[in-house]
């Protein structure tokens, strides 16, 4: 996979904007970003006992996705899979991170192996991860 360099956060107000935007649906659809991503999970995580996360965020991705004009179906939009098995990344990062700013905490996430955009595929292979299966419910890891 091509090595990405994150884009970090400034500030604990750039991270909750992208949290806000999500639950607001109107982020703009190039700020949702994979830092924006799990940036947005860890402020839910962290900041938003309110929203059960695992139960609740697929419906808040998939409605952001189509008011942006995204399509949830086999093949783009909405996944299952990498989306609980990111929340339970960030959960975990969050255990190891509760004492430090959001902002910290987020770009230590963003900067951390567990961080990388291919960090699921060292659990999965590309063929089961990105199967439909896995895209419309949560399958396990099969490495």
């Amino acid at each position: 996979m091509t090595e990405y360099m994150p884009r970090l956060f400034a500030d604990d107000g750039s991270i909750i904007q992208v949290g806000e935007g999500l639950l607001a649906r109107t982020l703009r659809r190039e700020e949702w970003t994979h830092e924006a991503h799990l940036a947005a999970c860890l402020w839910l995580v962290r900041d938003r006992p309110d929203i059960d996360v695992e139960r609740e965020l697929p419906a808040i991705i998939r409605g952001y996705n189509e008011s942006v004009g995204g399509v949830n179906d086999d093949t783009q939009g909405y996944h299952e899979t990498l989306t609980q098995f990111y929340i339970a990344t960030v959960r975990a990062h969050h255990a190891e991170t509760t004492r430090l700013p959001l902002c910290d905490a987020v770009n230590a996430l963003l900067q951390s192996e567990c961080g990388k955009r291919d960090w699921p595929l060292r659990f999965y292979s590309r063929e089961k991860l990105f199967s439909v299966e896995a895209r419309h419910m949560h399958v396990q890891p099969d490495k």
